[in-house]
């Protein structure tokens, strides 16, 4: 004889009541990254009633706890979070490359480093431009951010060829050079590799030969022609630029025009032309040299801070999780929106363990598929749309509709009336 079996309860034993629980919040979430914040929990707690009411629990029983709320409300903070600032690190990664990074806790909070940068509008210093120009002045030999150092060579009048890569290594090693003075790149050398910037054999005489022996003291002259006119020979007023671009053409004239010396530079191997011997080495017994010493790109320097450690990608930029007090009822609707959406697809997957449910004399098919379909399109779609939102407002596209403003204003005003002056 069958047994007559008598549930102790004919409902469910896990049904989403009509609100939550302040209390019940810090205990719930996984990462329990913002319980420190009332503002989170009371927003956490008041999601239930929302939950409740946008799928009906009123009507049929929600297969969710409470819990399972907190938990998506959590998330979706940590991921409107991670849009904004995605987004602010794509606005601000050219101005902040090479600066101050940090180190995070595994909820991702500031450990060390600069505080509150996510909530900041950072000065522009277009870093990667500066950085690339710094690299082509360094390479161009004049500026940049590479130490560059000077050496000078004892010049043989029977001697050509010199290896500047020898040398100066050799002193490097030693930290002198061969006169016994102590180099500023001891130790620096090695195995690495020298580039030079510029070889000069004698100080630059442009200048006398353009103002005269005292070096153009008291003369301001119109120099028609170069190295003719000096002292007090003329006091024609005229435009200072005007010298200095006579004074340029005149230095180029004599390093094309008048220059007999000049030398071959392969592979830090130094020829010079002509021959030493016909120098007059007796008066000229060095040749000097700039350089600067290979490094490798990630190298940092010693004396000073390069950016070689700082920010890279968005990965370094110290961007902690956004506060909760700090995201405004733009970013509250959201997540409101994206807890539902997750509530949804938690639903989905619990019902989609017990597809059918049997009554009597027949059964009820859970509506689970719909439920995760509609919870995936809605949470793609709430990401969409943000990311379409802030692409719009990127701070280049915000420059570019300034720009249109300002010429829509222009247009209007040439159009409009001028007003008349009454002095």
């Amino acid at each position: 004889m069958p047994k007559n079996l008598s549930p102790k309860s004919q409902t469910s034993a896990v049904v989403l009541p009509a609100t939550g629980t302040i209390g019940d919040v810090a205990t719930a979430v996984p990462f329990g990254i913002y319980t420190g914040s009332v503002a989170f929990l009371s927003g956490a707690a008041v999601q239930v009633a929302y939950i409740y009411k946008k799928l009906g629990g009123d009507v049929v029983d929600i297969e969710l706890t409470p819990s399972n709320v907190y938990a998506a409300y959590e998330e979706a903070v940590l991921e409107y979070s991670y849009i904004i600032n995605l987004h602010q690190g794509k606005n601000i990664l050219s101005t902040v490359l090479g600066d101050t990074t940090g180190t995070f806790d595994h909820k991702g909070d500031r450990v060390s480093g600069p505080a509150g940068v996510n909530l900041k509008y950072p000065r522009v210093k277009l870093g990667y431009a500066h950085r690339v120009g710094d690299g082509a002045a360094s390479l161009a030999g004049f500026g940049g951010t590479r130490r560059q150092y000077s050496a000078s060579i004892e010049v043989s009048s029977e001697v050509q060829d010199y290896d500047l890569q020898e040398i100066i290594g050799s002193a490097s090693a030693s930290g002198v050079n061969g006169q016994g003075n102590a180099v500023p790149y001891a130790g620096k050398v090695n195995d690495k590799r020298l580039y030079v910037t510029k070889v000069f054999y004698k100080s630059p005489r442009a200048m006398w030969r353009f103002y005269g022996y005292y070096g153009g003291i008291g003369v301001v002259g119109n120099y028609s022609t170069y190295g003719q006119f000096a002292d007090d020979s003329t006091f024609e007023i005229i435009p200072t630029w005007q010298n200095k671009m006579q004074a340029i053409m005149y230095e180029d004239s004599i390093y094309t025009r008048t220059s007999h010396y000049s030398y071959e530079l392969i592979d830090n191997m130094l020829r010079l032309f002509p021959q030493p011997s016909y120098w007059g080495i007796a008066d000229l017994p060095r040749v000097w040299v700039k350089f600067y010493i290979s490094t490798d790109a990630w190298d940092a320097d010693d004396n000073y801070y390069t950016g070689n450690e700082g920010i890279n990608n968005v990965n370094t930029i110290p961007f902690d999780n956004l506060p909760y007090m700090n995201i405004n009822s733009i970013g509250k609707q959201w997540i409101r929106k994206y807890t539902l959406a997750l509530c949804k697809e938690m639903l989905g997957q619990i019902r989609g363990k017990f597809q059918t449910l049997p009554i009597p004399g027949s059964s009820v098919t859970l509506n689970h598929s719909e439920l995760i379909s509609q919870a995936k399109e809605e949470q793609a779609d709430l990401k969409d749309k943000l990311r379409e939102i802030l692409n719009e407002i990127e701070y280049p596209a915000l420059a570019k509709r300034d720009q249109e403003t300002v010429e829509a204003v222009e247009a209007t005003f040439k159009v409009s009336p001028l007003p008349i002056f009454v002095g």
